[in-house]
């Protein structure tokens, strides 16, 4: 009888489990939804106004701008690495630090200083725990990230480029491909790289003839620092869409081994009460027989 009841005690915890587990898979299900409309329907604005910015500064070699720069040797590159605040989504967390520690251990080995910027609880808790330095923790970015919760980090990066106190800004985050597919990367959102190198004949001159108005250098100075706003908002959009798509899988899996435990020690609950049942039917059977 024990042991029927630890399976029976077993069993009901099991089925709150899954129980859990389920509500937050539809949970992680809606949020996805709302999440991939965000990113799905911001990519093409992103793309398009990269590709002009890159025509317009490829199409006009002679006008420099801050953000296109080289920095100096002695800057220190800064890597901006977005996690969760909250767990139970797999894998997610995981690949994102791991190719921030690839990262980062690539410049230690070329003896290179580096900040860190980390977004989310679970990334910061990580790389504190392995030693690293972290510059500045955020954690108070929503699930789904609004526009002007990232423009103010965006604009505040681009002074301390300008200014010449960091060399180069990186994000690592997980890249959305697909529903089925997500990729751990590591961008440069700055500087901004030109498509054609100096020295180079662009091969959009030869296709197209610009007019500017206003001058080029008044559209670069509007469109250059757009483009690394929404470029970042991107990549933040990118990694919530992950996220949820991480949570969603992991839930579901959760849900089904809940299930198959259940049907496990519903049988292993069955087979025990069918024992008892036999052992006291042999009892009965067995004091019958000793009365004849």
């Amino acid at each position: 009888m024990a042991n029927r009841r630890v399976l029976v005690k077993r069993r009901r915890a099991t089925q709150n489990i899954r129980k859990i587990t389920r509500t937050m898979q539809l949970i992680a299900t809606a949020r996805f939804q709302a999440a991939f409309k965000r990113a799905v329907a911001g990519r093409p604005y992103t793309e398009k106004l990269t590709e002009l910015t890159d025509r317009l500064a490829s199409a006009t070699t002679d006008v420099a701008h801050p953000l296109m720069r080289t920095p100096e040797a002695t800057e220190p590159p800064l890597l901006v690495v977005l996690t969760s605040n909250r767990g139970l989504c797999g894998g997610y967390n995981a690949h994102v630090l791991r190719s921030a520690g690839e990262y980062l251990q690539e410049l230690e080995t070329e003896g290179r200083e580096s900040r860190l910027i980390v977004v989310g609880k679970k990334g910061n808790a990580y790389l504190e725990f392995h030693g690293y330095e972290v510059g500045e923790a955020i954690t108070d970015i929503s699930d789904l990230p609004r526009y002007d919760e990232v423009e103010p980090l965006a604009s505040r990066l681009m002074d301390e480029f300008i200014r010449g106190e960091i060399g180069s800004v990186h994000v690592a985050y997980m890249k959305f491909i697909s529903t089925g597919r997500q990729r751990p990367v590591i961008e440069q959102v700055l500087p901004l790289k030109r498509e054609v190198e100096e020295g180079e004949v662009p091969k959009s001159t030869s296709e197209v003839d610009y007019e500017y108005s206003p001058e080029p250098r008044e559209l670069l100075a509007e469109l250059l620092p757009a483009t690394v706003k929404i470029h970042f908002f991107q990549c933040f959009s990118d990694a919530s869409v992950s996220e949820q798509v991480a949570r969603m899988v992991a839930m579901k899996a959760a849900t089904d081994a809940a299930e198959d435990m259940i049907k496990r020690l519903t049988q292993q609950y069955n087979r025990a009460r069918q024992t008892a049942i036999t052992m006291e039917l042999l009892d009965i059977v067995g004091g019958a027989a000793a009365l004849e």
